[in-house]
């Protein structure tokens, strides 16, 4: 005859029987509304419906192909949870401590050792209502600037031969024979 301890555990082992736990899943495709609805295989092969959750302030369209880590609310399959999802085949290699965000396109922002934020894509638009400001001593830039209004500075506008200022002393110092001056100076 069985003892309490082994009927109870006996009742619990029959009663979790019926009850889904969390598992892993492939993606297979995404269906996009107000929430994110996702189509998955499970691990044996069974089609799966769920939603995507997601941290608030962040979004990703898995790709097909992607793994989830699914939980089935209160154990039932009918109502999956998709928590987490990964994709190996476009993941950065990182080291310890660093985080990346990244794309299946090879875009991505990686902040790395060392107090270094490297974004790697091939166009970048920053749309600012009100301005952009950069507080830091200096902004290099291996290519051409091109500006489609005014170009303003508090200091000096300097190039490879000398300031703008030096241009101006040069300018107004100029004379044309017995001619006076440039007026106005600059």
């Amino acid at each position: 005859m069985a003892t309490l301890p082994q009927l109870v555990r006996q009742q619990v082992d029959r009663a979790m029987r019926g009850v889904r736990q969390a598992f892993r899943a492939v993606s297979t495709r995404n269906n996009y509304g107000p929430n994110i609805g996702v189509q998955m295989e499970g691990l044996g092969g069974e089609s799966i419906p769920g939603e995507l959750f997601q941290q608030y302030g962040f979004t990703s369209g898995p790709l097909a192909g992607a793994e989830y880590i699914a939980i089935p609310v209160g154990g039932n399959s009918n109502h999956v949870v998709v928590v987490a999802s990964e994709d190996a085949r476009y993941r950065l290699a990182i080291q310890d401590g660093e985080v990346a965000i990244y794309s299946d396109e090879g875009d991505y922002i990686h902040l790395k050792r060392g107090r270094l934020i490297e974004v790697v894509t091939e166009s970048l638009v920053v749309k600012a209502s009100t301005k952009v400001r950069f507080e830091t001593p200096v902004i290099e830039a291996t290519g051409q600037i091109q500006a489609e209004d005014n170009i303003q500075s508090a200091k000096e506008v300097i190039d490879q031969v000398r300031s703008m200022q030096a241009d101006r002393e040069i300018y107004n110092m100029h004379e044309h024979g017995s001619s006076p001056p440039p007026s106005p100076q600059q």
